[in-house]
């Protein structure tokens, strides 16, 4: 024990303190590595969740010489065959599903091969044809058989004409990164092109040119499951952009603050980012979502900046000023308006559309494109017997020359 002061401190408990502080300092140095999908269907996950990449053992030949049954031949990850004078019979051939599992026994993984040679299995389950299970075993058989090498077939047997079980021996690859199953992202709530069963799929785990995002578009939007027992270990998301300047990103949504994702209620990422300056070759933008237990999640997206971008809010904002000075010059020649008739209807004992401020303007603007004739008559005019007068006689003398002419003609003169 070692005391300071008056605390007790035990050097186990210490020891693991720097532990601790020694992996975080490492992993901020040099980052975790992430699940990327390997590059062939070959692969499986054990029950401890770690992942095994057989893809160095695609097509490896394996033969099994039986002297009473045909010969038993597999190619790994490809197809189960019997070979015999007659012909080769087919028992199977390994698809992209999910047929590479963790095993239970004597057996590490449990290998299926459907869909073989239908003739005399026609009424296999869903007319599979012939089916062959292929249970491997990390290391040797358990009779001695085949030390070191490549492996070897340990022992066959046949359930029936339509159907064989192989235990083959084989030495497995260390264990690779623990991967947290069940986990997707994708581009829709229930699509999984970017992350599928916690591994990052093919065109996300680094950037690429052809899979980058344009300069136009603004955001993407992300969703993440998980299940519902598990959902708790997703921690926050972090982003890396390289190079740092230039492009700026910002993370949004329940899945950004770190709510728990579950199958039946996703979790959304919002990124929003704006080109600050242009770049030829795309941005890469790296987003790690860390598990805890288990090894983070982490895939690369491709940003193009062929011209820089405003943030959103300066645009709204010049329309804001417009708007609020438009209302002000509204609000403001109404009660001009207003007060103007008042003044003028209770000062200058105008009525009508005289009393309006302005209608005197208009009304010489008026008379001056009509050419001198005027378009209304005053109220007071109006009123004003002399004015009437001098217009009845404008009228009547006007009627009169209008009417009255002398002739250029001679009828019937002498």
């Amino acid at each position: 024990m070692l005391i300071f002061g008056r605390r007790n401190i035990s050097i186990e408990s210490m020891h693991g303190f720097l532990v601790t502080v020694i992996a975080a300092v490492i992993f901020s140095a040099f980052g975790a590595d992430s699940v990327a999908v390997p590059s062939t269907n070959c692969y499986a996950v054990d029950n401890s969740s770690h992942i095994h990449d057989f893809s160095n053992l695609v097509g490896q030949l394996f033969e099994y010489d039986d002297e009473k049954d045909p010969d038993l031949v597999i190619r790994f990850c490809k197809d189960v065959e019997t070979r015999s004078s007659t012909g080769y019979v087919d028992f199977g051939r390994f698809d992209k599903f999910e047929h590479f599992n963790a095993g239970s026994g004597h057996a590490n993984f449990v290998q299926e091969y459907y869909n073989g040679d239908l003739k005399k299995c026609e009424t296999s389950f869903d007319k599979l044809g012939r089916t062959a299970q292929v249970n491997v075993i990390c290391g040797n058989c358990p009779n001695g058989q085949c030390v070191g090498g490549l492996g070897c077939i340990c022992n066959v047997t046949y359930e029936s004409t339509c159907r064989v079980l192989v235990d083959l021996a084989i030495p497995c690859v260390e264990p690779g990164l623990r991967v947290f199953e069940g986990f997707t992202v994708g581009f829709h709530p229930r699509s999984w092109e970017i992350v599928y069963n916690g591994m990052t799929q093919l065109g996300y785990e680094k950037a690429y040119d052809e899979f980058s995002f344009r300069t136009e578009q603004r955001d993407v939007t992300l969703y993440l499951t998980a299940v519902a027992s598990l959902s708790s270990l997703v921690q926050k998301p972090t982003i890396k952009i390289s190079p740092e300047q230039g492009l700026d990103v910002q993370l949004s949504g329940s899945g950004a603050n770190g709510k728990p994702p579950t199958t039946l209620s996703p979790t959304i990422i919002l990124m929003d980012w704006r080109c600050e300056k242009t770049r030829d070759t795309p941005y890469e933008v790296e987003i790690t979502i860390p598990v805890e237990n288990y090894d983070p999640v982490q895939f690369t997206f491709a940003k193009m900046c062929e011209q820089t971008q405003n943030e959103r809010g300066e645009a709204s904002k010049g329309w804001a000023i417009f708007g609020i000075i438009s209302c002000i010059s509204i609000i403001a020649f109404t009660l001009f308006c207003v007060g103007g008739f008042v003044y003028r209807t209770r000062v200058g004992n105008l009525r009508g559309l005289d009393a309006l401020p302005g209608m005197a303007i208009l009304s010489a603007c008026l008379e001056t494109a009509s050419g001198g004739v005027r378009s209304y008559t005053n109220l007071d005019d109006a009123n004003n017997p002399s004015v009437n007068q001098a217009s009845r006689d404008r009228q009547s003398t006007a009627a009169t020359q209008g009417t009255w002419r002398p002739s250029d003609r001679s009828y019937g003169s002498i």
